[in-house]
């Protein structure tokens, strides 16, 4: 790959419908916040990205976004600013599946981004996508997918077992 890489773990969210702070769940012993910076361990910076303020124990550096919004282009945005390369691979903490062949994958479909066919997280994002998503959440205009349209975005097809998500107790005890 031509370009430095920066992989971004978010960390952040409310966890609402999990009950917890999902980056502290554990599957087979090892936390999905451990997980996922491993699977970001091909990449020539990784950052963790969330609130510092949510007091997460990791066992890596957190670099807080510095806003009261909660969403994930929040973390974007903050992610992107704090990136000492001009791309980004983006991997939410909830998505311990994915292999990093594939998000290397997405990197090397990147214009300003590049995402799965279920949306915007997983997701390569490239500096250039940082005016549109800053505009979008100084707006109040949070939805992530929603910011693809101003985008030159490009799909890349994913099996859908990498994307596995967990939102719930069940889905982290499907895993």
């Amino acid at each position: 790959m031509a370009d430095r890489l920066t992989g971004v773990l978010l960390v952040g969210g409310a966890s609402a419908r999990f009950g917890s702070p999902k980056a502290l769940a554990r599957i087979d012993g090892r936390t999905l916040a451990e997980i996922g910076w491993e699977k970001l361990a091909f990449c020539d910076e990784r950052l963790a990205v969330g609130k510092a303020a949510d007091g997460l124990e990791l066992p890596f550096p957190l670099t807080d976004d510095g806003m009261d919004t909660r969403a994930p282009i929040a973390g974007l945005v903050a992610s992107l600013r704090a990136a000492a390369h001009e791309l980004c691979v983006v991997l939410p903490v909830d998505t311990p599946r994915i292999e990093p062949e594939t998000l290397a994958a997405l990197a090397a479909a990147c214009e300003d981004v590049a995402v799965p066919q279920t949306g915007p997280l997983p997701g390569a994002y490239r500096r250039t996508a940082l005016l549109v998503l800053e505009r979008r959440l100084a707006d109040g205009e949070l939805a992530l997918r929603a910011a693809l349209d101003e985008l030159r975005t490009r799909t890349v097809t994913i099996d859908p077992a990498e994307l596995a998500n967990v939102n719930t107790l069940d889905d982290l005890a499907r895993l």
